[in-house]
């Protein structure tokens, strides 16, 4: 763990608890390095939705029956 780390308290349900304890065993790793390697995972999830998402604003819409009518259109239901 880096010497700049942050403490924050986070309350776990006992399972969650159990099974982080377990990976990070498994791992050697501490529960805080697998901790901290999910919450990177997500927010990059997170940060790449989002790119996708302001790519895509500028494109039309369609409402949920002209999609059902497109796909029906092309054979795809």
């Amino acid at each position: 763990m880096s010497v700049l780390s942050k403490r924050s308290t986070v309350y776990l349900e006992p399972e969650v608890h159990q099974a982080l304890k377990i990976k990070a065993a498994s791992a050697h790793q501490s529960i805080s390095e697998v901790v901290n390697e999910a919450v990177r995972i997500a927010l990059l999830e997170d940060s790449e939705d989002l790119s996708a998402f302001e790519e895509r604003a500028g494109e039309s819409t369609l409402s949920y029956e002209e999609l059902l009518a497109d796909l029906k259109a092309h054979g795809k239901l």
